[in-house]
């Protein structure tokens, strides 16, 4: 049975729930929820263990907070014994457009701080990364209050209907693989 590596980055507590930051938490939660996983507190991270279609998901959101998201990644990339190419990072992007998300296989951590941790931990940038749209609507200086800002009531149902987009992302990719996910999604802009 095939086994992937499902990993959300945000920060944990309620001041960070429904942020934009914490995107990749609110996926994985969703995916995990899809498919009946219940989360439990463990080693460094909130892991649920789903099954689907003949394979395993290990769905592990960081409990290390964003900046040292790569000490969890490793733990459960080695315990659970997923091969770097079977697992897969969901992440915001500013520099994506709020209506799109972007699969890639590699790639730079382009600035991301939970990105740069699992990067300088595994001594590579070579693992595949589901990079969630946020848009970079803010003025100058707003960076950082912009991310760890909650999404506005009317973004709210395109976000709902880009996470479901996501969960299908995840199901692709460990279906049909990241290639022809890539080619799938990365060209698509999702709209209400």
């Amino acid at each position: 049975m095939s086994k992937y590596l499902i990993v959300g980055l945000g920060n944990i507590g309620d001041e960070y729930s429904n942020t934009r930051h914490n995107i990749g938490f609110d996926v994985v939660f969703a995916f995990a929820a899809k498919h009946g996983g219940s989360f439990k507190v463990d080693r460094l991270a909130y892991v649920a263990e789903v099954k689907w279609k003949g394979k395993i998901f290990v769905c592990i959101c960081p409990t290390t907070y964003m900046n040292l998201s790569g000490r969890a990644f490793k733990y459960w990339q080695e315990k659970e014994k997923v091969p770097l190419e079977n697992t897969l990072t969901v992440v915001d992007d500013l520099s994506i457009q709020l209506n799109r998300i972007r699969v890639r296989k590699s790639g730079t951590h382009a600035g991301h701080n939970g990105l740069k941790d699992i990067q300088n931990i595994l001594g590579t940038d070579e693992y595949p990364k589901l990079r969630f749209g946020i848009g970079n609507n803010f003025p100058k200086g707003m960076q950082a209050d912009f991310v760890l800002g909650k999404w506005k009531k009317e973004e709210i149902p395109l976000i709902q209907k880009k996470i479901q987009q996501s969960i299908e992302v995840i199901e692709s990719f460990a279906s049909i693989g990241i290639d022809k996910t890539m080619s799938l999604y990365n060209n698509t802009q999702c709209d209400i």
